[in-house]
């Protein structure tokens, strides 16, 4: 940093990285945040969520609208998340440090970008090398037996080079930049499209046509009452927490907030739509075809009969595996590790600790246990809703998206708050979250928990605003930023 801070007299070393970004090198246009969550949505998690819908009894409008609109609650999330993102340039990681103190911040920093964003990571990356080595194999039939019964802590000698390939292209992905990746989002978005529409086509055609599908009866034991709708619901957006908290490191890049608001409301809601449609044509008609709903997208593919078909669709689900590894888990922990220790790692090395924790953690055996993973995963839901909701209450209700760039970057500004620590936050995140969880422990409040998306990201909003305006907080924490953006550029 170039100026002082007249507040306190005293400069922090903070990496480029780590820097708003200049108006001048913010160039993501409407087309990149249009194909930029493709990857986020068509996945084999994302089919496997729909597939449970209908076993929970939802039939196929409910589904279609649970679907749509889930699409438009997020599209309206992404876009009010990544207005501070768009308008100071600034990364989540310093961003949280407006609602949660300097090293308060740390907190949801570490949740959200560092435990989750490295677990996911892992997952995520194993999950791509199952579909490499399915491409391998289909083109090499002898490779699915090289090594015969070697194994690395359980991972047999196939996987673990597609394993190693997937981890180094995301690395690879990484080092070439925001630049890189934007443009990689464009070239991925018409694949999918054709893709995953033919996928929808050949799954019609197996059923007999449209209308079979049309009339097709759940056999679900539930039912489907507005309880489970509006479960179902937060289901889907409970898989946005991680991605809607961070979504200012892409904002960032964007010229205009008009861009980012088209490009993400759009991309969001024909992305979903198309998907409505895949996944429901899928699963419905291969249960109508076969006997027996298939609901990873991998098995459908092992269904074609043409190995140019087989490779294509391998090659995009690769593609938006790794789309949505980079964005959503690798990007957010490389920015998290570089301003936990902002003098020793920049973005690029942030990332690349990750990565290697990611596979430390070998996510090959965490994923033997599906209940420890989704487990893993509603609490990590469950803590990260309430932080969406104190960013969105602070930025929007109590800041009046004003964000005081100077102090931000500074020693002993106004984002100190008492030591470091913004207290209504801290207490909002553990009993916002404490309400979320609490249903999978306490069967009286299971509802609690089946919307705990909902119920964590309104309870933070509600409670953040009341502990700020009843006096929690001992300093003025709303600030004007024009001043200290024109000294920190």
């Amino acid at each position: 940093m170039g100026q002082n801070n007249p507040a306190s007299n005293q400069e922090v070393s903070f990496s480029k990285d780590l820097m708003p970004t200049g108006q001048e090198d913010r160039k993501w246009k409407v087309g990149n945040y249009f194909s930029l969550w493709m990857g986020a949505v068509h996945n084999v998690p994302s089919y496997l969520t729909i597939g449970g819908f209908f076993a929970l009894g939802l039939s196929i409008g409910q589904v279609f609208w649970t679907i749509m609109i889930a699409a438009v609650i997020l599209g309206v999330i992404l876009v009010l998340g990544g207005h501070a993102g768009a308008k100071f340039g600034v990364p989540t990681s310093m961003l949280l440090r407006t609602s949660f103190g300097q090293r308060g911040a740390m907190v949801p920093g570490i949740i959200r970008g560092v435990i989750a964003a490295i677990m996911w990571f892992g997952f995520q990356t194993y999950a791509g090398s199952l579909a490499v080595t399915i491409l391998i194999g289909e083109f090499w039939p002898a490779f699915l037996n090289l090594g015969g019964g070697w194994n690395f802590f359980g991972l047999h000698l196939p996987g673990l080079i597609s394993f190693l390939l997937f981890w180094s292209i995301n690395i690879l992905f990484v080092y070439g930049g925001m630049g890189v990746l934007g443009k990689f989002t464009n070239i991925l978005s018409p694949i999918i499209y054709i893709v995953f529409g033919g996928m929808a086509i050949w799954a019609v055609k197996l059923a007999g046509g449209i209308t079979p599908i049309l009339h097709y009866t759940a056999k679900g034991i539930e039912g489907n009452s507005v309880l489970v709708f509006i479960a179902c619901v937060s289901a889907l957006l409970a898989t946005w927490a991680s991605l809607a908290v961070s979504v200012s490191d892409f904002t960032r890049e964007a010229r205009s907030q008009k861009d980012q608001t088209i490009g993400q409301i759009a991309g969001v809601i024909l992305t979903y739509l198309l998907f409505a449609f895949a996944s429901i044509a899928v699963i419905v008609g291969s249960e109508i075809a076969f006997g027996t709903p298939i609901w990873n997208v991998l098995d459908v593919v092992d269904k074609f009969d043409s190995k140019f078909a087989i490779a294509v669709s391998v090659i995009t689900i690769c593609l938006t595996t790794l789309s949505v590894n980079i964005t959503g888990n690798i990007i957010p922990a490389g920015y998290q590790l570089a301003t936990l220790f902002p003098k020793k790692l920049t973005f690029k090395t942030g990332a690349f600790i990750a990565a290697v924790a990611g596979i430390l953690i070998m996510p090959w055996k965490l994923m033997e246990n599906p209940t420890s993973i989704f487990t893993f995963l509603g609490v990590m839901g469950g803590l990260l809703s309430p932080v969406l909701g104190i960013m969105l209450a602070h930025y929007f209700v109590i800041a009046k998206k004003e964000i005081n760039m100077k102090d931000l970057y500074s020693a002993n500004g106004m984002y100190k708050y008492r030591n470091g620590f913004n207290i209504p936050a801290l207490v909002t995140t553990a009993i916002a979250g404490v309400i979320s969880l609490i249903g999978q422990f306490v069967p009286v409040f299971k509802p609690l928990y089946d919307m705990s998306f909902f119920t964590g990201t309104i309870t933070a909003f509600i409670l953040y605003i009341l502990f700020v305006k009843k006096g929690m907080s001992t300093i003025n924490i709303t600030g004007h930023s024009e001043d200290g953006l024109k000294e920190i550029s």
